[in-house]
């Protein structure tokens, strides 16, 4: 037994270990300061007053935050951190300013949590951009103005994905200026990054003077058509930084229009490079730049800042070039990003605010206890129902979910409510592949089995369905990410690995567990309740069924179509945005309480912050039309606030219609993959039966969404998501059982092989629906605002998948081919035969 599960023990607790490991810290540390000073190791004395000194300028108000506090005086005083932290390996840097910088960065990440919140979780910071009116008036009219703005938002867009931060929000504000709002990145302690995203980014490719080399001074004289540019060099003996100045010709070579890509590559030494491929016609104009000054200085310049000169020693016709310099990995990185997406329209900084979280903290903190409580539901019911066996199952949730949040934070990326949906899914999915196994060892054992038998029998009958109702879902997920961007990318990020996580859990940890366990004679017999199966007709009621589901569903959508853009909330269809001053902070559950209780339809109360300031100001985001009703009712329920309306505009929608098409289109994509799939695994009429079963839910959640008149947030892209996965999940399970049937029972007619499978199936399906309902319940129930919303969404998901797969899915199946078994048995294909070592020996 121990030699048959040794290689499963070593891997479980090596992956154990590693997720810990990437889990550690959970929390972010107290403060900056406070961690510098715990984990300096050498001068603490030298390195306590410096900080404690840096935490009084924050607090004086003359720096933004005590890590700019401490990285201002490291550099007034020459402090050499390196001699508090030798421990810290930061390579062979001399220039003092520079590893002080690496150190402090390292610090900054180690003091914060692996695995960090998203903007709807945690808030984040808000930059104002306003497009320079210059630029605007020179455009004939206002469609011509959206354009540019438009065009900026996408540019934008793709900038900010490049930081690596989940789902920004990016819209616009009134008709000329644009938020951006981040988390998981600080642009306070990075100011660059803001210079970086609001770039035009103009590169151009000029020629050195010939006669003037670069020199540690500006040439006194500079010739006509040449202008003086520097760049900054670091001696490699000192590390000490200066500038050499180079004669440059003002009017460029070529322009960088015709970049086609650019990427970060590393050179020979390791230095980090950005490589550069043109278009065709780039692709010509600098091999002729080449060919003609073969020996000279050639400069790439973005922006009116010199990157680098390096010389052209042969001509460069292959369409590619790399632009070299002394670039950390960071910067090479966002000079690429800014090189991909260049702006045409110059962009000015207004305001930079630091925002609360768009999901307020009093939904955050129920959401919390609301999971908590569901978890804890569904384990008392996996125990309570499979005794041991349940056991051993919420153990392997637990190790999967750790794993999977190690995965998340291995990758840098930040918990959304998304994301969140992607674990309930994968929780789902978990508990389902486990009562997938245990209801067949419950058969193996009722048709006359040793447990031991049984165990076997019932995994490797239970591993054909696991495997095809995850590969189907890993076809969505898959496709979410490629086509996918924010919220649809993250929830599709999220779910592709909690389908890996699930499947080793599932087939290798809990397989591993009941095998010691049984094997040892620790757990001699199986106990768990028992569910009696049905004796339904499944078919028979199939027809009545599918039509009054389809008239609820064409119900819906005429409501959806009736209520038009009504049904979306700000985050689709933006809104107004007024700004109020106070004089007493208002916890924002009672303010939106207040609102709610107006009827005035979605209000979001946020906190905001200036950076660098201490004013605070309360920002309430109302529908279109209903702000300065919004901050009428707050300022007559609240008198003791004394709130005043300081600003007011409008705002676009966080939930742009780009993001719109790529869900929309990662849906349609899913569904026409997995179509494909189940097609050509199982055959058309099962693929056919699967689409339409994940159609009618769809259709069917949203119709009930807006007939019990809420409206669609940006969180309700990730439960409609979720509803997708747990269709198909249910779905595949119930077309397995019945294509094994039909096997299994040759002369049996399709009619009664589809009532046999479906009631077979049932009692699983009732006990997956109903530990998912239970968490889904404890949300709906303890959650409040959004939670409230999503997990209603939840609940409605879970009744009509399992509804749709035995009543939509299978009467399509049968409906396709007619009643008739051979028709299915023309096109039917033999049932794979799946390898698994170790499950199939008897016990040693």
């Amino acid at each position: 037994m121990l030699k048959r599960n040794l290689w499963k023990i070593l891997l479980t607790l090596v992956l154990l270990g590693w997720a810990l490991w990437e889990l550690t810290p959970i929390k972010d540390a107290p403060s900056f300061a406070t961690y510098v000073k715990d984990h300096a190791t050498a001068k603490k004395a030298d390195l306590n007053k410096l900080v404690d000194d840096a935490v009084a300028l924050q607090k004086s108000g003359k720096t933004i935050s005590e890590f700019t506090g401490i990285r201002q005086l490291v550099h007034d005083r020459r402090y050499d951190l390196a001699a508090s932290f030798p421990g810290i390996n930061v390579g062979d840097v001399k220039n003092l300013d520079r590893r002080n910088n690496i150190l402090l960065d390292y610090l900054f990440k180690q003091s914060k949590s692996k695995l960090q919140k998203g903007l709807d979780l945690a808030g984040g910071v808000s930059v104002i951009l306003e497009v320079d009116e210059k630029a605007l008036a020179k455009l004939d009219s206002d469609y011509a103005r959206q354009q540019k703005l438009d065009k900026a938002i996408e540019i934008l867009t793709n900038r900010v994905n490049q930081f690596g931060v989940a789902e920004p929000i990016i819209r616009p504000i009134g008709n000329n200026r644009i938020e951006v709002q981040v988390a998981g990145l600080d642009v306070t302690n990075n100011p660059d990054v803001v210079d970086s995203i609001k770039k035009p980014a103009r590169l151009d490719f000029r020629l050195v003077h010939p006669d003037l080399r670069p020199a540690t001074q500006p040439p006194a004289d500079v010739p006509p058509g040449y202008e003086v540019l520097s760049h900054d060099e670091e001696d490699n003996k000192s590390g000490e930084a200066y500038s050499l100045f180079y004669v440059v010709k003002v009017r460029p070579e070529m322009s960088g229009e015709n970049v086609e890509t650019a990427g970060v590559t590393t050179g020979q030494f390791g230095d980090y490079q950005v490589h550069l491929s043109f278009n065709k016609t780039g692709a010509k104009q600098f091999g002729d730049v080449t060919t003609a000054n073969v020996g000279r200085l050639l400069g790439i310049v973005l922006d009116g800042k010199l990157y680098s000169a390096p010389r052209i020693n042969e001509p460069i016709t292959g369409g590619s070039a790399q632009i070299t310099g002394r670039f950390s990995a960071r910067e090479a990185e966002r000079l690429a990003s800014v090189l991909n997406n260049p702006l045409d329209v110059p962009l000015v900084v207004r305001q930079q605010n630091i925002v609360g979280p768009s999901l307020a903290q009093d939904a955050i903190t129920s959401g919390v206890k609301a999971t908590w409580v569901g978890v804890g539901l569904v384990a008392l019911f996996m125990i309570g129902y499979y005794t041991i066996a349940g056991l051993v199952a919420v153990i392997s949730v637990i190790v999967n979910i750790t794993i999977l949040l190690a995965v998340l934070a291995s990758l840098g990326a930040t918990m959304t409510m998304p994301g969140i949906a992607g674990i309930v899914l994968t929780v789902g999915m978990a508990v389902d592949a486990h009562i997938l196994i245990f209801e067949r060892m419950r058969e193996e054992l009722k048709a006359g089995k040793s447990l031991v038998a049984a165990f076997h029998a019932g995994h490797d009958k239970a591993f054909t369905t696991i495997v095809d109702a995850n590969l189907t879902t890993l076809i969505a997920s898959v496709l979410m990410i490629v086509f996918g961007t924010g919220p649809v990318k993250g929830f599709g990020v999220t779910l592709t690995i909690g389908i890996f996580t699930t499947m080793f859990t599932a087939l290798i940890v809990s397989e591993m567990l009941l095998d010691m366990l049984i094997v040892s004679g620790v757990m001699k017999k199986m106990i768990m309740l028992h569910l009696p199966a049905p004796n339904i007709n499944f078919v028979k009621y199939g027809r009545r069924a599918f039509i009054a589901s389809w008239v609820l569903v064409f119900i819906g959508v005429g409501a959806l179509i009736y209520k038009g853009r009504s049904v979306y909330g700000i985050d689709f269809a933006g809104g107004d945005s007024i700004v109020m001053s106070f004089k007493q902070k208002i916890d924002p559950a009672k303010l939106r309480h207040a609102t709610d209780a107006a009827k005035l339809g979605e209000v979001n109360p946020l906190y905001q912050s200036e950076l660098g300031g201490t004013r605070e100001t309360l920002n309430i985001q109302a529908e279109t039309g209903k702000g300065k009703q919004a901050a009428a009712v707050l300022t007559k329920a609240f008198p003791e606030a004394k709130f005043e309306v300081v600003g007011e505009t409008t705002i676009g929608p966080s939930i742009g219609k780009e993001i719109q098409w790529n869900a929309t289109k990662s849906v349609f994509l899913s569904i026409l993959g997995i179509m494909l799939y189940v097609a050509f695994r199982f055959e058309i009429g099962y693929g056919i039966g699967a689409v339409v079963s994940t159609v009618h839910d769809l259709f069917m959640t949203m119709g009930i969404f807006v007939l019990t008149e809420r409206q669609f947030s940006a969180g309700m892209v990730g439960a409609i998501l979720l509803i997708v996965g747990y269709s198909i999940n249910d779905t595949i399970v119930v077309f397995d059982r019945i294509r094994e049937e039909l096997k299994a029972n040759p002369t049996m007619t399709l009619r009664d092989v589809i009532n046999m499978a479906t009631n077979r199936v049932f009692t699983r399906s009732i006990l997956t629906s109903l530990t998912t309902f239970l968490a889904a319940l404890a949300l709906y129930l303890f959650g409040g605002g959004v939670i409230n919303d999503l997990s209603f969404t939840f609940l409605v998901g879970i009744v009509t998948g399992t509804f749709s797969s035995i009543f939509i899915a299978s009467p399509i199946f049968y409906w396709w081919h007619k009643g008739d078994r051979k028709h299915v048995e023309a096109h039917h294909d033999i049932a794979p035969k799946y390898e698994w070592q170790g499950t199939s020996k008897a016990a040693e």
